[in-house]
């Protein structure tokens, strides 16, 4: 069972910026994928932004340009930097995992608040 610890959520304003962490223990058979998700109030938990092992990295349309992804495959821990944030990015924000046994695990979120 993978755990996942997540920090660096809070409240910022408009413009501003914030970095998210979250670390991984437990993933006994290794770490393919790891991204992030998000969740607004009403609003599906989407994917935002992966990254593989291998370094392939990928984000979606709205948070381009804003956010980067970075994992530090020694530590098995992803960051999330974002920057230019907007009311619209509030949310609840998840830790992903995909493991090498195929098996998928979340975090237990972290908010995220930008006041406009």
């Amino acid at each position: 069972q993978v755990q996942l610890v997540e920090s660096g959520g809070g409240l910022v304003q408009a413009g501003g910026s914030l970095r998210l962490s979250c670390a991984a223990s437990g993933a006994i058979f290794g770490i393919d994928i790891m991204g992030w998700g998000r969740q607004a109030p009403g609003k599906q938990r989407n994917l935002i932004a992966t990254v593989t092992s291998p370094g392939t990295i990928a984000y979606v349309d709205s948070v381009k340009g804003r956010f980067t992804i970075s994992m530090d495959n020694t530590k098995d821990t992803v960051y999330l930097q974002m920057n230019s944030l907007k009311a619209e990015d509030t949310a609840v924000y998840y830790c992903y995992v995909h493991t090498r046994n195929q098996r998928d695990s979340w975090g237990q979120g972290t908010q995220v608040t930008v006041s406009s």
